[in-house]
């Protein structure tokens, strides 16, 4: 039997990606079309932030996790829920009505917002049925309902989160140069690091396992790798930021 879903609450997620060669954070959004009935007149054509209703048998999460798998066909990642949007004008422009009406939905929707990060290798998009796309975070296209204030929103709390949890790993390879793991935070908080000064903090940290295995396929000199462990990490944690910039 069929699980029924609850026509007023929804979960939508915030899929962040870094882009190493572009060293620009991203969101994967999924495109939203809608032409007329006789198909002679494009009604909607954007992107949103993928989602689904809540099922009456499954917990928030669960749909969180299940509106990811479908997505991206990955369920193991980092995940929070960050805020509940219950604006009652939240639904209300034109192309948002046309969609709803179509679709079936409730114009009075209640959204809890996750955002989940994700290694961007490790999907394939070149067959998405979504036509799921990745775009930097501060170069959005035009998007439907509230999205763009949800993303915002979410990119805030990554760059307050990032500070104080190893969250940032999440991102990237799971070898790195210490020059990657700079791009990325200076990529995400929008700030130049010292790079001296951030070297001599990271490699001092005990969860930054240096590697015996230098860069390939560079045209520089290759730089020393490292991983993240997680294991020590929560070993030794505290309350305090993973490093201080």
């Amino acid at each position: 039997m069929e699980s029924k879903k609850i026509k007023n609450i929804s979960v939508d997620c915030v899929v962040f990606g870094y882009n190493t060669t572009e060293k620009t954070l991203n969101v994967l959004l999924i495109k939203r079309y809608l032409e007329s009935p006789a198909h002679s007149e494009i009604l909607v054509n954007d992107y949103v932030l993928t989602g689904y209703h809540v099922n009456e048998d499954e917990t928030l999460d669960e749909t969180a996790t299940r509106a990811l798998k479908e997505l991206t066909g990955l369920s193991s990642l980092y995940k929070k829920q960050f805020k509940a949007f219950g604006d009652p004008d939240r639904l209300l422009n034109e192309k948002d009505q046309l969609w709803i009406k179509n679709e079936g939905f409730n114009s009075r929707t209640i959204t809890v917002a996750y955002y989940f990060l994700i290694k961007t290798e490790a999907i394939n998009l070149n067959q998405n049925k979504y036509h799921a796309k990745w775009f930097p975070v501060n170069a959005l296209p035009e998007l439907g309902f509230d999205h763009e204030s949800i993303i915002l929103e979410a990119y805030e709390d990554l760059k307050i989160k990032c500070l104080s949890e190893p969250i940032i790993f999440e991102l990237l390879p799971n070898k790195f140069t210490i020059n990657d793991v700079q791009d990325l935070y200076e990529s995400i908080l929008g700030i130049e690091i010292d790079n001296r000064n951030f070297r001599r903090k990271l490699i001092n940290k005990k969860y930054i396992i240096p590697l015996d295995e230098k860069q390939v396929g560079v045209s520089k000199k290759p730089a020393q790798l490292y991983m993240f462990s997680k294991d020590v990490y929560e070993k030794m944690f505290k309350k305090n930021y993973l490093i201080s910039i």
